[in-house]
């Protein structure tokens, strides 16, 4: 698990990512892509064309982070929205991370989950 401070925002990169880009690559993308700022601190998560691989960029104001998680069976569940990004909150990035639908509160997997959703903002 990331180790996120409160008050972090996190945005979901939609569409998919080359996978092989680094941390100045996707920082670049974050700039001119979404017209961000990839030093102010907040997250940004990149997923790839198979969907089984994401990417999480984070500058926690020492340094830059580049995270990466491969799910073994399944993919992460992705918004539909083709550009741009989507805000999701800490809470629904920990889902997603563990392979669960964090928008149905059901697992890729099947398993039926018990939490509520937070909504993003």
């Amino acid at each position: 698990m990331i180790p996120i401070p409160s008050g972090v925002k996190v945005w979901i990169a939609t569409g998919h990512t080359d996978m092989r880009r680094g941390m100045q690559s996707l920082a670049l993308a974050v700039q001119e892509s979404l017209k961000r700022d990839p030093h102010a601190g907040d997250l940004y998560i990149f997923r790839g064309r198979r969907g089984d691989l994401v990417k999480v960029l984070w500058h926690d104001g020492l340094g830059m982070s580049l995270y990466a998680k491969r799910l073994d069976r399944g993919k992460f569940i992705w918004p539909s929205v083709s550009d741009g990004a989507v805000s999701i909150s800490a809470a629904q990035m920990a889902y997603m991370l563990e392979g669960i639908d964090w928008r149905n509160r059901v697992s890729s997997k099947g398993w039926r989950v018990q939490w509520e959703a937070i909504p993003p903002g």
